[in-house]
Formats: structure tokens, sequence, C-alpha cells
């Protein structure tokens, strides 16, 4: 193959997986900013007509959200914005009691000032999201807040796995009528950033369950959720 030909091929395999990256993103933000309910119908035809895209690129997207847990693929019926139950959602919980406290704990050892100014940085976006009052901001980030705090951690292991349980948690709040919005208080996220930054990996573990408990009794079981408009949300 020659040099150009061999470019050509290696462009054109990058812009598809940019574009698959794309229309992940999109629709994830959708099911994370809670503009997608749990048990949503995420179509293939309809979905490939919104981005303009093949049914192959469609389900090539849906496989991967599917992998992340985010979206259920049902035999013979097609893909759904992922509803997990009341049990899976106190499993959810239960995992990140025990996955986070770790997560701090390493933070603080390595903790230094590029990651104290990302914390910061993170702290004063979700007060200017408050500010204006940006509810799809303050839902995304609410959960970006922990998947950050396993990011600056250090280990890929632990961020993967907050990756999952947040964009879960989320679907769960979403579906059981507990906003993130009022979830999770502008103080609790602060406190914990204060007791890391004074080195404090004892009072921050204690802050971070009292949040997590905070969350999670702030639930309510209630599954009714109104069906999306798929064109509607991503116009």
């Amino acid at each position: 193959m020659s040099t150009k030909a061999s470019v050509r091929k290696t462009s054109a395999a990058n812009s598809r997986e940019h574009s698959v990256d794309e229309i992940a993103e999109k629709i994830s933000a959708a099911i994370l900013e809670h503009r997608l309910a749990p048990g949503t119908k995420l179509g293939e035809d309809r979905l490939a007509a919104i981005f303009a895209t093949s049914r192959a690129k469609v389900r090539e997207v849906l496989a991967r959200l599917a992998h992340e847990q985010i979206v259920e693929l049902v035999p013979q019926k097609g893909a759904f914005v992922a509803k997990p139950t009341i049990e899976q959602a106190q499993d959810v919980f239960e995992a990140r009691r025990l996955i986070e406290p770790g997560v701090l704990r390493r933070l603080v050892r390595t903790l230094d000032d590029v990651k104290r100014q990302r914390l910061r940085r993170h702290i004063d976006l979700e007060a200017e999201a408050r500010g204006r009052d940006d509810k799809r901001a303050i839902v995304r980030l609410s959960g970006e807040f922990h998947v950050l705090l396993a990011e600056l951690a250090g280990n890929s292991a632990l961020a993967r796995s907050m990756r999952e349980l947040s964009a879960l948690t989320c679907l769960i709040i979403s579906l059981y009528d507990a906003p993130t919005a009022t979830s999770c208080r502008a103080d609790e996220h602060e406190e914990i950033v204060a007791a890391v930054n004074r080195g404090d990996a004892q009072r921050a573990e204690k802050l971070m369950l009292h949040h997590l408990d905070h969350i999670e009794q702030s639930l309510k079981l209630d599954s009714s959720a109104e069906e999306a408009d798929l064109e509607s949300v991503f116009s």
C-alpha cells in the first residue's frame, strides 16, 4: 500500500471513530443531564436520521453505551436507556461507599498544586452553574465531580469504575425523582475538597460517606417517567 493510500485510510478511520465518539457523547450527555429518562427507547432509525449517519454506526454507539451500562439492549425489542432496579440502585451505592473513600485516600497522598487547581476550577464551575440556574450543567458537573476525584487519584481502574458508577447514579436519581441539583449540595463538595486540601483523609472520607448517604436517602421509589421525544432532545 502506498504512503498516500495509507494516510487516507488512517484519516478515514480516525474520522469514523471521531464521529462514533461524538454521537456516543451526545447520547450519554442527554442521559446524564436527565433529558432522556430511564426506559426511553433509542430507535436506531430515528437516531440515524437525527445524526445523519448509518444504522450500523448507531448500533456501534449503542453497543458501547451498553458496555458502560447506561443503555440496555433487549433482544427483538431494541435499545433503551437503562432503568436500574431498586436492588441495583442499592448495589451502586454500596460499591461507591467501598470505592470512594479509597479514591480520597490516594488523592490526599498524591495531591499537588496542579490537582488543587483542577479541584478549585471544578468547584468554581459548579458555583457558576448554580448562579445562572443552569440545571443541566448542575446535574452534569455534580456527577463529574466524583469522576474527577478518581481521575486525579491517578488509578485508571478506579477512574473507569467511577465513570460507570457515576453514570448509573445519574440514572437512578432521574428514575427515582431526586434531582441531582438538590441531592448534591454545593457545600458538601466544597467541604470534601477543603478536607483533601488540608491533607485530612479521614475527614474527607467521612464527608464523602455522609454525602453518599444524603443522596441515597433522598431517593423516592417512584419509577414513573414520561416518554421523551428524541428529535427535540437532540435539536
